[in-house]
C-alpha cells in the first residue's frame, strides 16, 4: 500500500511540473513575440524628411554595441530608418524633423548602455 502511494504522489507531481512548464513556455512565447514586433513607423511628410550622420565611438562589437543603438534609433517617435554601421563607427538616421532633432538622437546614443560609453561627433545633416 506504501509503495502506491508513492507511486502515486510522483505521478501526480510528475504532471503537474510538466503542465506548468508547458504553461510557462506559452505564457514566454507571447512575451517574445510581443518584444520582437516591429514598430509600425508613420508615414513622414516629404517636407519633414531629414537625415542625420554622424560618428560614434567606444563601440566594441557589431550585435552588442552598433545593434543596440540602432535598436534605440529606430524605435524613437519620428524615426522612419536607422543604421549603424560597426565597421566605419557611424550611423545614419532618417527622421521626422518635427518630432525628432540631432540634439535628441544625439542624448539618446549617448544614453544607451551606461551613459558613458558611447560619444557622438561629426553630426551632419
Amino acid at each position: 500500500m506504501k509503495f502506491t502511494k508513492i507511486i502515486a504522489t510522483l505521478a501526480i507531481a510528475g504532471l503537474v511540473l510538466v503542465s506548468c512548464k508547458k504553461e510557462e513556455d506559452k505564457n514566454l512565447a507571447n512575451i517574445k513575440a510581443i518584444e520582437t514586433a516591429p514598430k509600425e513607423h508613420k508615414a513622414i511628410a516629404a517636407e519633414n524628411v531629414q537625415t542625420a550622420s554622424f560618428e560614434i565611438e567606444g563601440m566594441t562589437c557589431a550585435m552588442g554595441c552598433a545593434k543596440t543603438i540602432e535598436k534605440e534609433l529606430t524605435n524613437l517617435d519620428g524615426v522612419e530608418k536607422a543604421t549603424v554601421d560597426f565597421d566605419k563607427k557611424t550611423a545614419t538616421v532618417v527622421f521626422d524633423k518635427t518630432v525628432q532633432n540631432q540634439e535628441n538622437l544625439t542624448k539618446v546614443v549617448q544614453a544607451t548602455g551606461d551613459g558613458k560609453t558611447y560619444k557622438v561627433s561629426n553630426i551632419k545633416s
